[in-house]
């Protein structure tokens, strides 16, 4: 097959004017123009017409668990509060709650043209339940915070549900919410499989209070719930970490919003992993600029994710983009579409399979209309709002819109 359209985006090199995609399979075997793509391919072609085509999205931060708390929590005064309302309103729901929940942020993410997901959930024994419609790492979230004692069986417990899936990997919670034991857990396994991993650090100042200064919203909240707080008081929330636990390529870290000087000091000397920034989740729970001049100048893969819909509208990549544009006009928009590609099949262990058009990268393609009021491509593309009218999965067409 070949799918010609008005212009390729390949996201290695320059995009491509009247260009051509063959594929063979679920795999890409050539992009360049059309009329050189055509001469030495033959079989159907499939005219796209006056579209951008370019590489499906990647979202490396996702909690599809809470699609159904769209819009029923308003902006907290405190993270504690944010937290406590999010466990009031779980309160109620039932595991068919959840399954439902799932299909409908899956049907949702794919509409806004995301090919790829990292869901977090912490219910993996509903993954067998769900047939899922793109590319999904299931990450199973894990807390022990009430039941330090049964770390270890919590997390074997999830792996055993995980491993229905085709990709999976764990997700100790946090520092505040999971245990030195569930983290050591976590990574033994993970090293066993080849297994990705993922947490939250450092994502609110009530985080930073609470393990640096041994006070605050979160310190009272996690103290009334019976964790032992000795641990508190000493330093940052990313020292209590790397201090504990080896942080190296294999983990994704969510959020990173709260970071002091001596943080960077000790990032310059530590391992590169990854790390999720979630625009518009910041932008709602009102946190402390993301600093991605400094995390990038130390070699860090910065992607993004949309995080979960108790602290966003929508699970659009698309929206998140606009939105750290917003924020960093001085960022290029072709640097911000690839947090939402390169990066994020980076931080998936994908590099060479997924986020870029080339040969023997899965064909995983998205395509919208083409604007032709501005100039920059790339700033075209971050500016489209609305569903993704076409995409290709895996070799195989579909009609989104």
């Amino acid at each position: 097959m070949i799918i010609r359209s008005r212009i390729v985006v390949p996201m290695v090199g320059g995009p491509i004017e009247n260009g051509a995609v063959a594929i063979a399979g679920n795999k890409i075997v050539e992009v360049a123009r059309f009329e050189e793509v055509k001469a030495r391919h033959s079989g159907e072609v499939f005219d796209l017409g006056e579209r951008v085509l370019l590489p499906g999205l990647i979202n490396a931060h996702c909690h599809l668990d809470y699609t159904m708390l769209r819009g029923k929590i308003p902006p907290p005064s405190s993270f504690a509060d944010w937290i406590q309302a999010i466990n009031a309103e779980k309160a109620s729901l039932s595991a068919k709650d959840y399954v439902a929940s799932i299909k409908e942020g899956f049907v949702e993410a794919q509409g806004f043209g995301t090919t790829t997901i990292a869901n977090l959930t912490a219910f993996p024994e509903l993954i067998a339940e769900i047939n899922e419609p793109i590319r999904t790492w299931w990450f199973g979230e894990l807390i022990d915070v009430r039941t330090p004692d049964r770390a270890e069986s919590i997390v074997d417990l999830a792996v055993e549900s995980l491993k229905s899936a085709k990709h999976w990997g764990l997700a100790p919670h946090a520092p505040f919410t999971a245990s030195a034991r569930l983290y050591a857990r976590c990574e033994e396994i993970a090293r066993r499989e080849n297994a990705r991993l993922t947490t939250h650090l450092a994502e609110s100042h009530e985080e930073m209070q609470m393990f640096r200064d041994g006070n605050g919203p979160a310190f009272e909240f996690l103290k009334s719930i019976g964790r032992p707080m000795d641990d508190c008081g000493n330093e940052t929330p990313l020292s209590f970490l790397i201090r504990r636990q080896e942080i190296d390529e294999r983990w994704i870290i969510a959020h990173l919003n709260e970071l002091t000087d001596s943080d960077f000091d000790l990032l310059a000397r530590a391992a590169k992993f990854h790390i999720a920034h979630c625009p518009r989740s910041h932008t709602f729970l009102g946190h402390a600029p993301f600093n991605l001049k400094k995390l990038r100048a130390l070699g860090f893969n910065v992607c993004l994710g949309t995080d979960s819909l108790a602290s966003n509208s929508s699970l659009s990549l698309l929206s998140e983009m606009r939105e750290f544009q917003r924020k960093a006009p001085e960022v290029a928009p072709r640097e911000i579409l690839e947090m939402a590609t390169v990066h994020g099949a980076r931080a998936l262990g994908q590099a060479e399979a997924l986020g870029i058009i080339a040969p023997g990268f899965f064909a995983d393609l998205i395509a919208i209309p083409f604007a032709q009021s501005r100039a920059d491509i790339f700033d075209a593309i971050i500016a489209f709002e609305g569903q993704v009218p076409w995409m290709m999965l895996d070799g195989r067409a579909l009609n989104l819109a």
